[in-house]
């Protein structure tokens, strides 16, 4: 499924600061007339490491309201979420109606990153993919707006992008041992991230996977498929 996306694709610096402005009021638009519509969404990154959700978000979030918005980076469970049903701490997660919320890295981690570091069992992530499934199907039909993005790069810019980060001082924090071994199982991440993108692609809750190679062409992308759900499900409504 990754294999035959096209990351050949590119957009100059210039030409994203000339429709950036625009994005970002028209997304600032689009969350007043979410609120006014009781419309909540939940917007859920997912890729690899270095590919840009944090970047993505920081972005998004610019313009909007601060009040109506919440920013959920996803790490970890703690102890006492690690006691109860795993999808306990993402329902705590949930925006009200009219709000929006943020999730860099989401729920999928259950059948990525705990399956490829074996924290929990086969039985136990394989399972998992029908509760995410019903997890969402409950939450749609509820009236929630869900979007899915992944972003994805190959691992020759991953390894540029890690480099990168490494060499300014500002950054260098950022990368952990933990991004330097997932970049050296990057093959073996490859077919796990394919079984959960095809397994959870579903017509109400369908993944938008987003050439990244390109930082200003993704972030582009994932502006026009984030308006582009609002603009389509508040005509709707």
């Amino acid at each position: 499924m990754l294999d035959a996306v096209d990351l050949s694709h590119s957009l100059t610096a210039d030409a994203y600061h000339e429709e950036e402005a625009g994005l970002r009021d028209r997304l600032a638009e689009l969350q007043r007339a979410a609120i006014e519509a009781g419309l909540p969404l939940m917007i859920a990154f997912e890729g690899w490491d270095a590919a840009g959700k944090g970047s993505s978000i920081h972005a998004l979030t610019a313009r909007l309201d601060p009040r109506g918005f919440t920013v959920h980076p996803i790490r970890a469970p703690r102890p006492f979420e690690a006691a109860r049903p795993w999808l306990w701490r993402y329902w705590r997660k949930i925006p009200a109606h009219g709000e929006w919320a943020f999730y860099d890295r989401s729920w999928y981690g259950r059948v990525l990153v705990q399956r490829i570091d074996r924290l929990v069992s086969e039985r136990q992530w394989k399972r998992a993919y029908d509760e995410i499934l019903q997890f969402e199907r409950a939450l749609v039909d509820d009236g929630y707006l869900l979007v899915k993005v992944f972003l994805h790069i190959d691992k020759d810019e991953q390894r540029r992008r890690l480099q990168a980060l490494l060499a300014d001082p500002v950054t260098a924090w950022r990368v952990t041992p933990e991004d330097w071994q997932n970049h050296h199982r990057y093959d073996a991440w490859l077919p796990v991230y394919d079984e959960a993108l095809e397994r959870t692609h579903t017509p109400h809750a369908p993944w938008t996977i987003i050439p990244a190679t390109s930082p200003y062409y993704a972030r582009r992308a994932v502006y026009r498929t984030i308006i582009d759900a609002l603009e389509a499900r508040l005509a709707l409504a």
